[in-house]
């Protein structure tokens, strides 16, 4: 598949994500009425509403990791290709994250009481995101892209108590003791 098909092709899917995004009723933008490229730490009501947060390492580190898996599996094909495969993974997730059962989720199990699930903009964001990463992992040495990822993990963990890791963690298997440590 030529890189201008798979062009085509990931913007479509992003078109679809944002329009299955729309139709489960999630905000376009931030009930604020306006758009931050970057939300502060200050301001968790904003985090998930706009371009990027604290959250936004996690979604880099997603790419890093779709890169390697589909270059175990689909070592001979294109890397557009395997773009596509990064994408469909992460907006799949995007959907399933704003549904009701993962807000609550997050809202029962995490330290993030009063989530409301991403405006639209930012699960569209968070799928560019994973792609930065994902091209990163495809161009740079495995050391600098593990290097990256550790570093993202570690300044997330200090500035806002929770990272990718934790996240996976308190989602699949809630421990009290660390809900009660990200709440500080």
């Amino acid at each position: 598949m030529s890189p201008s098909k798979c062009l085509l092709i990931g913007l479509i899917m992003i078109a679809a994500t944002i329009g299955i995004l729309l139709a489960m009723g999630r905000m376009p933008i931030c009930e604020c009425g306006y758009v931050l490229f970057w939300t502060p730490t200050d301001d968790v009501s904003g985090t998930s509403q706009h371009i990027a947060d604290w959250y936004t390492p996690s979604h880099i580190i997603h790419g890093f990791l779709f890169y390697w898996f589909f270059w175990l599996v689909l070592r001979k094909r294109p890397v557009g290709e395997r773009a596509l495969g990064a994408i469909f993974i992460e907006a799949a997730w995007e959907i399933v994250e704003n549904s009701p059962w993962i807000i609550n989720r997050y809202r029962e199990e995490t330290m993030a009481v009063g989530y409301a699930g991403d405006s639209v903009l930012n699960s569209t964001f968070d799928i560019w995101w994973m792609l930065v990463g994902f091209f990163f992992a495809w161009r740079m040495p495995v050391w600098l892209t593990i290097l990256a990822a550790i570093a993202f993990e570690l300044l997330a963990l200090w500035v806002i108590r929770d990272n990718l890791t934790l996240n996976v963690l308190m989602l699949t298997y809630p421990l009290d003791a660390v809900k009660a440590w990200q709440g500080g």
